[in-house]
């Protein structure tokens, strides 16, 4: 861009930085992350991005509507003005509606077109929901429920009804059987159906299409229900956490390192550029500072407080800023003895002239080296934290609390719990990594030095 202007050394750096490949598409693809990560509503929600009902427009991402609203029937026991839409299940009621509305317009048997178009009046109707239409906090036990609510219909003679809450979730192949009527004689058939009903039906193998139902969480990827990478044991979708916990993870450790190494940067300089009893002192407090354990001083607030994204924040933030300084310390102390920055001085240069104008461009050579691993290393720590239940409290979406389930005796089989998390923290470590590398080849200061 025509406004900012930058010298040819600092060109020169960003055109190094994008011929080293591996490092620049990495930091595309993780600025691409983030980006995603910020829009994570309008991609992991179970609010519909957008509603048509009866020729008006909705946009349940930025407002409540009731089920009252949609005349969407609510649970028994609960007034529709009670409860919040359920998205999901109304598209699929109206796409119910919609296949059987044509349907009967193919087969009237006896009714007129009238007739039909006054039986489905939701037919006209469409939701549109996000790429994941689960929220983080939502949990899933539809695969324990829907046989049972099923089965209710089938035991009070509603086949009509039955065969629509089965069409209306997917399960095409017990559709079928109910609208003919031959589900009567499968579940008769003991050899099909040892308990005589549906959840017998699923359990005992004979009908594939309902094999992963009447199971408790954590349950398998499934694109039927949309769940990509499964649920967890609370039936959550865990692509849903993966997004979200992604966000915290990443802003959490951009925010710790870059407030941490701002800190420590400026405190190391002033001690090697001032040395004397301000080194000295401040040394002394870094020692003990550096004596205390981290981990013990988390665990006692955690105990004593919530802990909170903020709180967490700043509580490590009082330790991350030390390591840095001894490396900008050496490094002042060296640059400071040079040609250059004693001609400055004898030029009659202020302090801070010769700090930021002289002195710290020749110094991020650390500061450049180490930020991307303080990046690693703040995502492993609120990672470990979460892991031992002294991070962010539940239910908040976090990569620690999604191993701690995998680790689980019960859950060892169950490999997409293993498999996303971990994943997830490799692919982002890694790209952090390259990235790092690739900045510290292309905007090391020592190669465009010209003094011995």
């Amino acid at each position: 861009m025509a406004w900012i202007k930058l010298d040819p050394i600092t060109r020169r750096r960003f055109a190094k930085f994008r011929q080293i490949k591996r490092g620049y598409y990495s930091l595309l693809i993780l600025l691409a992350a983030i980006v995603l990560s910020i829009f994570a509503p309008l991609l992991a929600e179970s609010r519909a991005l957008f509603v048509s009902y009866q020729g008006q427009w909705y946009f349940p991402s930025f407002q409540y509507f009731s089920m009252a609203n949609f005349a969407q029937t609510p649970p028994p026991g609960w007034s529709t003005g009670d409860i919040e839409t359920e998205y999901l299940r109304l598209q699929r009621e109206w796409q119910t509606e919609r296949f059987l509305h044509d349907r009967d317009s193919a087969m009237p048997n006896g009714q007129t077109q009238s007739q039909i178009d006054a039986k489905y009046p939701n037919r006209g109707n469409y939701v549109i929901m996000p790429p994941i239409p689960w929220d983080p906090y939502v949990s899933d036990f539809w695969y324990n429920e829907i046989l049972n609510e099923i089965q209710i219909e089938l035991t009070a003679g509603n086949r009509e009804a039955a065969e629509r809450l089965a069409r209306r979730d997917g399960l095409t192949e017990l559709a079928d059987l109910i609208y003919s009527g031959e589900i009567t004689n499968v579940l008769a058939d003991r050899a099909k159906s040892p308990t005589g009903n549906l959840i017998g039906l699923a359990r005992g193998g004979t009908m594939p299409s309902l094999a992963s139902l009447a199971q408790v969480p954590p349950n398998a990827p499934d694109s039927l229900r949309r769940h990509y990478l499964g649920t967890d044991s609370q039936g959550r979708d865990v692509a849903s956490r993966l997004l979200y916990g992604f966000r915290i993870s990443i802003f959490f450790a951009l925010i710790l390192v870059i407030l941490g190494q701002v800190i420590g940067t400026a405190i190391g300089s002033l001690q090697g550029y001032l040395g004397g009893r301000f080194d000295l002192l401040s040394q002394r407090v870094i020692e003990i500072l550096v004596t205390i354990p981290f981990l013990y001083v988390v665990i006692i607030l955690a105990a004593l407080l919530t802990p909170s994204f903020w709180l967490l924040v700043g509580i490590m933030a009082i330790f991350q800023w030390i390591t840095i300084t001894f490396y900008m310390r050496t490094e002042m102390y060296r640059e400071k003895t040079r040609e250059y920055c004693l001609a400055a001085k004898s030029y009659g240069a202020s302090h801070l002239r010769i700090i930021f104008r002289h002195l710290l461009p020749n110094c991020l050579t650390p500061l450049v080296t180490f930020t991307p691993f303080a990046v690693v290393g703040a995502i492993f720590a609120l990672t470990g934290l979460d892991y031992l239940g002294y991070g962010l409290p539940a239910p908040t979406p976090s990569w620690g609390q999604l191993i701690d389930q995998a680790l689980l005796q019960e859950n060892r089989d169950k490999i997409w719990l293993t498999l996303a998390p971990f994943g997830a923290i490799t692919v982002t470590l890694v790209l952090v990594v390259f990235i790092g590398e690739s900045i510290r080849e292309a905007f090391d200061p020592k190669q465009y030095a010209k003094y011995e």
